[in-house]
């Protein structure tokens, strides 16, 4: 994870964005006279310790300002879900009439969920699936694509051998179960000569970096990481490598192979400096287009069928709503300066 000095770097950076949000996009509680009379959107962030959740918080503030939609003053959960139960509250309180989320614990959300459905709120989750729970649209990429993506780029980076260590997401979360099972089962079938070290990390880097010197100490031939949220993984693993002298470029004798998730701009800095070879864009910038837009729909009374859409994705469904599943490329140093990429087209 981040070092505490960044970390509270980043936290006053989201606080300020946050107030800025709040400041900015709040039409208040009276939903009749502002945003040009749109109903209102409540809107929860899930994180801030996070570069991928930071970004996608500055893609719906330029969102909001652009489509002029009225929200309420935004809010944080911190991975915490009494804190998203909390701020839902105070949503429904002040005039919501769609709630856009994105919940860490896609299992204790459930009883929220029914609180907004007997409300007739619709939900809009974004990035994560609840497992239970009414929701009107999940905006979210394949999951199990990415544990597929990174298995099949680390087993042919490795011809099929060597060891392997994999930062698991938290699994009470559907993408961390996903992403790992995916990549198991792929691991499993295709590539039986690759060792797996599967870490359980909860969504921290420090747990991350303490597991992966623990097994570097008892495996210093590992020659492969699979990290399944750069936002949070990056940062602590290249410190961790460059510390004990593993960070080599790739190309080099010795260097260990490394597959991220998330595309942010950190992650292409460090493919273009060889660092890590590969990362797969989760798009925020879709994700908060997307989620601004079925939260307006949903005020508006709109309905989906599942099949293709009109911007590049796949609508399915889900025993407890409907699911947009949003394009997700492999990044790699053949294609890092796409400025298609929204990691090429935000600061940090």
């Amino acid at each position: 994870m981040q070092t505490p000095l960044s970390r509270t770097a980043a936290a006053v950076g989201a606080a300020v964005l946050l107030a800025g949000l709040a400041t900015a996009c709040n039409r208040g509680s009276d939903t009749g006279a502002a945003g040009g009379g749109k109903p209102a959107i409540g809107i929860d962030l899930p994180r801030s310790d996070s570069d991928f959740w930071n970004s996608y918080a500055q893609y719906l503030k330029t969102d909001i300002s652009a489509d002029g939609a009225n929200t309420l003053p935004i809010s944080s959960s911190q991975n915490d879900v009494t804190k998203l139960a909390a701020n839902v509250q105070a949503f429904e309180n002040t005039g919501a009439k769609a709630v856009v989320m994105a919940p860490q614990d896609t299992g204790a959300i459930a009883a929220t969920l029914d609180q907004l459905k007997a409300k007739k709120i619709p939900v809009i989750s974004v990035d994560t699936r609840p497992d239970k729970g009414d929701v009107y649209m999940v905006v979210r990429a394949d999951n199990r694509a990415y544990g597929t993506q990174a298995c099949t780029f680390l087993g042919e980076q490795l011809q099929g051998k060597g060891k392997v260590a994999e930062f698991e997401g938290d699994l009470t979360s559907i993408n961390g179960r996903d992403r790992s099972e995916a990549f198991a089962d792929c691991m499993k079938q295709k590539y039986p000569g690759i060792q797996v070290f599967a870490l359980p990390t909860d969504w921290k880097g420090d747990v991350a970096s303490a597991k992966l010197q623990a097994t570097l100490a008892q495996n210093p031939d590992l020659n492969g990481l699979y990290l399944q949220a750069g936002g949070v993984f990056l940062q602590p693993t290249l410190a961790l490598l460059d510390q004990k002298g593993l960070l080599k470029p790739a190309g080099q004798p010795g260097h260990i192979t490394v597959v991220s998730n998330d595309g942010i701009p950190q992650e292409f800095d460090a493919i273009r400096q060889g660092k890590i070879d590969a990362t797969v864009s989760q798009p925020a910038d879709l994700y908060a287009k997307y989620a601004l837009s079925y939260a307006e729909a949903a005020t508006q009374g709109r309905t989906f069928n599942p099949g293709p859409t009109d911007h590049g994705s796949t609508i399915i469904k889900l025993p407890n709503g409907l699911e947009d599943q949003l394009p997700a490329p492999l990044v790699t140093k053949a294609n890092v300066d796409d400025k298609s990429l929204w990691g090429n087209n935000v600061s940090h």
